[in-house]
């Protein structure tokens, strides 16, 4: 089976999302976002979550910055949910990189 090479931009987007994906509280904070299948704010996570609000916020900006997560600004607080790009972009990255189909 044949599969096209990666380019070079694809190799850099695809590092940047397994190193987003590389600390156990980043992923437990991205299954819990899927999992509510709604938005939420950063204290309704700390609340879920055994870590305090200033961490939650530093990994959701690193979340975010590789666009798995989205923010929106409602009023003075900001809520977070899932980008559903990422259900369906993530694994065919994984599929290129493994060279599968």
């Amino acid at each position: 089976m044949t599969t096209a090479p990666l380019t070079d931009e694809d190799a850099v987007t695809y590092a940047s999302w397994f190193k987003a994906l590389a600390d156990p509280m980043r992923v437990r904070l991205l299954h819990l976002l899927a999992g509510e299948q709604h938005s939420m704010t950063v204290g309704e996570i700390t609340d879920r979550l055994p870590i305090g609000q200033s961490t939650v916020s530093h990994h959701l900006k690193t979340l975010a910055e590789v666009r798995f997560v989205l923010a929106e600004r409602h009023g003075t607080s900001t809520r977070y949910e899932v980008n559903s790009a990422c259900l369906e972009r993530f694994p065919a990255a994984v599929h290129a990189i493994m060279r599968q189909s």
